[in-house]
Formats: structure tokens, C-alpha cells, sequence
């Protein structure tokens, strides 16, 4: 559990320094360069993903809670929309227009899902880590940039681009699922 905890404070350290420590921030911009700048958030972000995961893998589960017998399936609805909102973010579509943190709901919907199939300690650990962390991440950003200035339209198949994207990249994630989880989705 220690390594599944320091990975998220690393993650959540990381991201809130343009918030909470801009001085900081500019400190390091000015002594290595933005682009050095991004490279060392970069790394500093891999290497809280990989102790995520090392850290959620080598904690046994404790049962905290007993899941619904219908989360597994909400669970995997709601992953269709979470995706659909985390490449909202990067990718040109319209519902940026009535969003503007796409991203970040996301992985609060992703954490809330999977809250609904897993009632085990490192689940609670990880999924209200990173969903408190999407949230206040949001009050955050809107405190330090201000008023949201909403996006241009975009033509429609901009958003069937967008939503193909996010449904193969579904797949992908029920596939590697196991990999990364050791939990494999595609068997019963």
C-alpha cells in the first residue's frame, strides 16, 4: 500500500505545482526550459503511473465493501462515456463546447465506475485518490486561469473521429486490462 500511496502523491504533487507553487514553477521553467520543464513533469508523471501500479498490483485486497451486484456492468458503461470525456480533451469535437474539463471528468466518472466493482481497500485507495484529485484539479485550474472562454465550433465528423478514437481505444483497454491490472474483463 506504501508504494500505491507515494505514487499518488507523486502524481498529485506534480500536477498541482502550476496551481499551488507557481514561483516554483517559473523557477524551474527558468532554469531548465520549458521544454525541460515538460520533460521532468513527464517523467516525474510515468514514474507515479508506474508506482500506481506496482503499488495497487503488490497490495493484497482487503474487502472493505461489498460492490453491487450490477456494478461490473455499470462499470463498463460508464467507461464508455469516461473515454469519450478524457479524449474530449485532446481531440477536436464539439462537446468541448459544453465542457471545459472533459479530461478531468472523466477520470472522476473513470474512478466513480470503478468504485462500483471494486470494494476492496487498494480500489479505495486509488479510485477516491485519483477522482478527489480530478475534482479539486478542476476548482483549481478555473481559480488560476479564469473565466472559460468556450471553443469554436468544429464540422460534425470531426466528432465521429473523436468518438471512433475513444471507442477502439475501449477495446484496447479491455484487452490490456489484465496486463496492467491483473484482471482480465474478457472472461466472465
Amino acid at each position: 500500500m506504501v508504494i500505491l500511496i507515494a505514487g499518488l502523491l507523486l502524481w498529485w504533487g506534480v500536477h498541482f505545482v502550476p496551481s499551488l507553487a507557481p514561483g516554483l514553477r517559473a523557477q524551474l521553467v527558468a532554469k531548465m526550459g520549458l521544454g525541460g520543464y515538460k520533460g521532468l513533469f513527464s517523467i516525474l508523471i510515468v514514474t507515479s503511473l508506474v508506482l500506481i501500479v506496482l503499488g495497487w498490483r503488490s497490495t493484497p485486497p482487503e474487502d472493505v465493501y461489498l460492490p453491487p451486484a450490477w456494478g461490473r456492468q455499470a462499470t463498463m458503461a460508464l467507461m464508455v462515456i469516461a473515454l469519450l470525456l478524457f479524449f474530449a480533451a485532446r481531440l477536436p469535437n464539439n462537446l468541448k463546447r459544453l465542457l471545459r474539463h472533459p479530461q478531468l471528468t472523466g477520470v472522476a466518472l473513470w474512478a466513480l465506475a470503478h468504485l462500483l466493482s471494486n470494494g476492496e481497500m487498494r480500489s479505495l485507495v486509488l479510485f477516491v485518490g485519483l477522482g478527489a484529485w480530478a475534482l479539486l484539479e478542476m476548482v483549481l485550474i478555473n481559480r488560476r486561469v479564469g473565466e472559460w472562454v468556450r471553443p469554436a465550433p468544429v464540422p460534425a465528423v470531426k466528432n465521429v473521429v473523436w468518438v471512433g478514437v475513444a471507442l477502439v481505444i475501449y477495446g484496447l483497454l479491455l484487452y490490456l486490462h489484465k496486463y496492467i491490472t491483473g484482471i482480465s474483463l474478457l472472461s466472465a
